[in-house]
């Protein structure tokens, strides 16, 4: 099996990105334990920036390419962030969920989405080079719920492309509703999408899927 290196990310033929999934995973435990051997008792203001420095972007980096879709991977992934929240000692005998919303900390598996949005967001409003990102399907609609932005489902048979970028966003970012998307502003997007999505189990609980990207009334967040 052929396996190449490019601009950080790590390809192999079947584009299955394995291996580049555990080589990141492993370099994230491995800023963890060098943190844990140089600062044996923090406070959070401590841990935020030793963690978002050293570990988080480890596995964040380019996660668009290699977005992982099998739970196995999203688990590994997960207890990244799982382990470095006991860093904290006082936080240690707090189940995951706990240290997340003691850490107002958001799931690996929702900063992931979240990221996607934000991606799609800058890509519909002309912020990145036109040349350098994928071209979305925008489509005309009738239909009044979601947004003035609406991306055209499409059909997908193979995994490779079914769980790519542009299909694994096309029902969350229709979703939103326009009163989000329908801004020029990236702060204020960001703003009001994290307000709309405030409730969504899926921010400290990653084995939860996100409400209502299916159909609008699933939805248990609230504005």
């Amino acid at each position: 099996m052929l396996i190449i290196k490019d601009l950080g990310v790590t390809f192999d033929s079947h584009l299955s990105y394995y291996d580049h999934i555990q080589e990141k995973i492993n370099k994230a435990h491995s800023m963890i334990m060098l943190i844990k051997r140089n600062f044996i008792h923090m406070d959070k203001n401590t841990f935020y920036l030793l963690y978002k420095a050293l570990v988080r972007p480890h596995v964040e980096y380019a996660h668009s390419v290699w977005y992982p879709y099998k739970k196995c991977d999203i688990t590994d992934i997960e207890n990244v962030q799982k382990r470095a929240t006991k860093l904290i000692i006082s936080l240690k005998n707090c189940s995951y969920k706990e240290r997340l919303k003691i850490l107002n900390l958001p799931t690996l598996k929702y900063t992931r989405l979240r990221g996607d949005m934000i991606d799609v967001f800058k890509i519909a409003n002309n912020m990145y080079d036109a040349s350098s990102v994928p071209v979305l399907p925008f489509g005309k609609s009738h239909i009044t719920r979601g947004n003035c932005f609406k991306l055209s489902n499409q059909r997908f048979y193979h995994d490779v492309r079914k769980y790519s970028f542009i299909p694994g966003i096309i029902n969350i970012w229709n979703s939103l509703p326009d009163f989000v998307v329908n801004i020029d502003s990236i702060n204020i997007f960001k703003s009001r999408l994290d307000k709309y999505w405030i409730n969504q189990y899926i921010v400290f609980d990653y084995t939860a899927d996100l409400a209502g990207t299916g159909d609008r009334s699933e939805y248990i967040s609230s504005y």
